[in-house]
């Protein structure tokens, strides 16, 4: 997205990793008056940024992860007009439904929990769930909706940010492979294999899958391990299912769930997850998977027994044991800062992220609580 620069470049901030959080956090670092240069391996949003299933919505996180959730939400209904480009963002509304009794209780009392963070939920029960949604199928039991939440294109929104990123000054470096990421003095040195070299006071690892390997340079390792969503989408048909669908199921292949988008597509995903190596850059789509991911659909939406598939896909995504995120200063190193393992639920987190990175790295503070994703955790044990 940026030319060549020369030999030695200097920001008041390097970040690391091109993905929707990078790239984010570097748009408004700029908005802050913070010059920065964003590295990217590939291209910004190739990654799991540009490969998920493209959900924004709220309901079903950890609580204490709801005000980041929030203060995102707010953004993405305002992306067009912070960018001047279009994600496909629409509010569609998100249910979560299930097929259990015991699940049900869980949704009622997350509703409760939920009111305290500012995320009003409406319980939909077994008999009222069809009359609102008639595509559902007969097992489910009830749902918990949310209204406001909705799903935007991943292979736009990345992108988008890196552009308007570029357009605000930000030195946007796509094919980029760094060599060595070092403290030295006062400044971080980044060396790239084509020789040239980056420094700033700052740092910013948002390198996803591979945001271990750089933080155990700093003497930070956590213990990422990589996995691949499976994917896919269905010929066109006509529009009849507005909001995104999730079943919610202790039984792992019934986790799956599913959008349409007005151009008539249906884009699914969950159940079992597959294979990912981040050496290799490469994530797999086992066709068992999606063999077993059919007849879920089905369930799930009986009309979609009849549909053909066009395509399927995976990406690399990087889980930690406790299923959130790393997010925070370093414990040890000052002017070093992560925001990456975000264990599947990071694309509706994104603009919230580069958001509340950017006053974090600009203030020295946040007005959104992180406390709870901190790489301290881990580095204890």
């Amino acid at each position: 997205m940026t030319a060549r620069p020369p030999l030695n470049a200097q920001a008041d901030v390097i970040i690391v990793g091109g993905g929707i959080m990078g790239a984010a956090a570097a748009f408004f670092l700029r908005r802050r008056g913070r010059s920065v240069i964003l590295l990217e391996r590939g291209l910004i949003g190739q990654q799991a940024s540009g490969t998920n299933f493209g959900n924004v919505r709220r309901q079903g996180r950890f609580l204490p992860q709801l005000p980041l959730a929030n203060r995102s939400r707010e953004i993405w209904g305002r992306l067009n007009e912070l960018l001047g480009e279009d994600a496909e963002f629409l509010a569609s509304g998100h249910i979560r439904v299930c097929y259990g009794e015991e699940q049900a209780a869980e949704f009622e009392a997350y509703a409760v929990a939920a009111r305290a963070y500012g995320l009003d939920l409406e319980m939909i029960s077994h008999n009222a769930i069809r009359q609102r949604f008639p595509f559902l199928g007969p097992d489910v039991v009830a749902g918990s909706y949310s209204p406001h939440d909705g799903h935007a294109n991943p292979r736009l929104a990345a992108p988008a940010f890196g552009r308007a990123a570029a357009r605000a000054g930000a030195m946007v470096l796509e094919q980029t492979e760094i060599q060595s990421v070092e403290k030295a003095g006062e400044d971080f040195r980044v060396e790239s294999t084509d020789g040239r070299t980056y420094g700033a006071p700052s740092l910013l690892i948002t390198a996803g899958a591979w945001g271990s390997l750089l933080s155990a340079q700093f003497g930070e390792p956590v213990p990422l391990v990589p996995h691949g969503p499976q994917m896919g989408v269905s010929e066109p048909v006509p529009y009849r299912i507005e909001p995104v669908i999730g079943v919610v199921s202790p039984i792992a292949a019934e986790g799956v769930y599913l959008r349409q988008i007005p151009r008539g597509n249906v884009i699914f995903g969950g159940g079992n997850r597959g294979p990912a190596y981040p050496d290799l850059r490469r994530a797999y789509v086992l066709p068992q998977n999606t063999l077993n991911q059919l007849p879920q659909l089905g369930r799930l939406v009986p009309a979609l027994g009849r549909l053909n598939l066009i395509r399927v896909w995976s990406g690399i995504e990087a889980y930690l044991p406790d299923d959130r995120p790393i997010m925070g200063p370093s414990p040890t190193v000052p002017g070093l800062f992560y925001a990456f393992g975000f264990c599947g639920h990071g694309f509706q987190l994104g603009p919230g992220v580069g958001d509340t990175m950017a006053e974090l790295i600009d203030t020295g503070r946040t007005s959104t609580p992180i406390d709870p994703f901190a790489i301290s955790r881990f580095l204890a044990a």
